[in-house]
This record gives structure tokens, sequence and C-alpha cells, in this order.
């Protein structure tokens, strides 16, 4: 089985993603978040990066474990109980964390939201849903029923979306945004779109929508955005001729 250096493989990622390019949340740490001793002969890619999914990739025997939510977006201090555990099984299996949030939301090719709008059979796809200085989602400008959308979103990520029916029963203007962009519909609805598909929001935006006469489609944070981290592992497994696969571990949020 062929072995390529981990520092190769990462500039890769961090030039294909413009990792250091890309605006994103102060705590998101993208990019190596953990290191091994050097060397990448099977990936393991998986949304969340938690003690439950290094404990797969360990299983996996994986060298590389590429996730889009990462380790860091809290304090993980001190280094005991369940942080040492995860620490010992990260260090002890040789598994280095590659991450990537926003720079992986947003490429046009590899991304989440690009990935979604292809599994919705969406073209013509034009930047939308400007954040942390970038726009990170995609807009298309299409006829479909609301109940249609909704069957294709089942279909492109295994699980029933939440529909708020805000709007009208046929969808024209539709924008997409995966992960927890519900909170801002009314920017959704400012930039155009009159159907927004992205993966959580609160409770009080069902009113909102129905205000602003949109459309929202909750296909799930988890649902929405296992398409990214798929992509990327793919692409590195053709690029550098090593195995991977995919841990699924869902949050049913």
């Amino acid at each position: 089985m062929p072995k390529v250096l981990l520092k190769t493989m990462v500039a890769h990622c961090d030039k294909v993603l413009r990792t250091k390019e890309i605006g994103d949340y102060d705590d998101a740490a993208n990019g190596l978040q953990v290191e091994n001793c050097g060397t990448v002969s099977r990936i393991a890619a998986t949304v969340d990066a938690s003690l439950a999914t290094v404990k797969l990739a360990v299983a996996a025997r994986a060298e590389l474990l590429i996730v889009h939510h990462g380790l860091f977006w809290n304090v993980r201090q001190p280094w005991t109980g369940k942080n040492y555990e995860l620490f010992r099984l990260l260090a002890g299996n040789n598994l280095a964390v590659y991450s990537s949030h926003l720079p992986l939301d947003a490429h046009s090719k590899l991304g989440n939201n690009a990935r979604l709008c292809a599994a919705l059979g969406f073209r013509n796809l034009k930047p939308f849903f400007l954040t942390h200085g970038q726009t990170i989602g995609f807009k298309t400008r299409m006829t479909i029923s609301r109940a249609e959308l909704g069957k294709r979103l089942t279909q492109a990520t295994g699980t029933e979306p939440c529909v708020v029916p805000g709007g009208g029963e046929n969808c024209r203007h539709i924008g997409v945004v995966t992960g927890g962009a519900g909170g801002d519909l009314k920017q959704a609805a400012d930039e155009g779109v009159d159907t927004f598909v992205t993966g959580e929001g609160p409770h009080w935006t069902f009113a909102l929508a129905e205000e602003l006469g949109l459309n929202v489609f909750y296909g799930g944070h988890y649902a929405t955005e296992t398409f990214g981290v798929k992509a990327l592992a793919v692409h590195l497994s053709k690029k550098f001729r090593v195995p991977w696969s995919f841990l699924d571990h869902p949050t049913g949020l």
C-alpha cells in the first residue's frame, strides 16, 4: 500500500481549498489539527471530529481523518478524562486530523453546497450568501414544485426534510447553504430567493419564513454536510492512490 507524506497531502488540501484565504469563525482552526508520524496510507472521512468518530477511524486503520467540524470549537482542557482518552487514541494510533469548515462549504466543486446542488439537479449556479468576507452557497433559477424539491432533498441526503411552507407551491429562485444557516432567513430572502435549503434553524424561523414568504427546507445539519468530506476524500484518494472510507455517525440534527 502506498505511503504519502502527510505534509504533502496537507499542502495540497490547503491549496485546493484556499484554507488561508477563506474567512471563518475564530475557533474553526482550519487545516491540520493533529499530526501523526508523517505518512498516510489510508484516509477516513466523517462530518464531526469526536471521540466516537476517532474510535471509528482507528477501527478503520486510517492514518488521516478528514472532518468538516474539527476538534477545537470549544476549549479542550485539561487533558483528563474523555479528553485524555481522545488524545491517547490519536497519538497511540498514528491518526492525523485535517479539518475544513467554511473553505469546504465554499469550494465550487468539492464543497458541501456544490455537491448538494449537483445531487438536487441544480444547474447554472450563481454565488450566494455572503459571510465572513466571501459567498459560501449557491443559488439557481428553475421552476420545481415544493413537493418535488422535498423528494429530491430526501433522496440526496437520505433524510426527510422539515419543510416550512412560507412561500408558493412552486419554487423558482432557490438558494442552498448547508449546515446551520437557518437563523439567516432574512439574508437569504434579501439575496433574492423564494426558497432556501439549509440544514437546521431555530423554532422562531417558522413565523419569520411565513412573514418573508419564503419556503424553507431544513434537511438536517449533519445530513446536508456529508457531501464535502466525501468529495475531498475521493479527490485525495485518486490523486495520491490511497484507499478511503466514510465513517457515518449521524446526529439526527
